[in-house]
């Protein structure tokens, strides 16, 4: 288990099933909307596979106000990485520094575990965010089209 972070009041901590109502709504906010029943089978799909974390965010009043999603990519063509499935901070708790400790909890996550790269998909409508990533260091590596074909 990842080392608790704490500081301005706010705990970095991996995700508990109990905070499963957090995180749905929480990913609503980030433009997923999910119910917690909906949420709760993807965490109990997730939360056990050692090639995935989810820290949270939480308030010293017990509030879930931030989660970030990370998870290991094995490819063929590239060594071991981590990639941000998804990252999000309550929006009235923004500019706190909330994310970039959620992001700085994955990177740690991921060096214990082999990778020397993070790397994550932001939409290109998401200009805020992608300020916040170039602040901390991430560079635009290149630009893609994401293709879907429903099953």
């Amino acid at each position: 288990m990842a080392a608790v972070k704490e500081t301005a009041q706010v705990v970095i901590r991996e995700a508990r099933a109990d905070d499963v109502p957090a995180l749905a709504r929480l990913a609503g906010e980030l433009g997923y909307p999910t119910d917690e029943a909906q949420m709760q089978a993807r965490f109990e799909r997730v939360a056990p596979d050692r090639e995935h974390r989810v820290f949270v965010a939480e308030e010293a009043a017990g509030a879930v106000i931030g989660w970030v999603h990370v998870h290991l990519t094995r490819w063929l063509a590239t060594e071991i990485r981590g990639e941000i499935a998804g990252l999000i901070v309550d929006s009235t708790t923004r500019n706190r520094g909330i994310g970039a400790r959620l992001l700085q909890a994955a990177e740690s996550w991921t060096k214990e575990h082999g990778g020397k790269v993070l790397s994550l998909r932001s939409n290109v409508t998401r200009k805020d965010a992608h300020r916040f990533y170039e602040r901390l260091g991430y560079a635009v590596t290149k630009t893609s089209l994401n293709f879907r074909k429903p099953l």
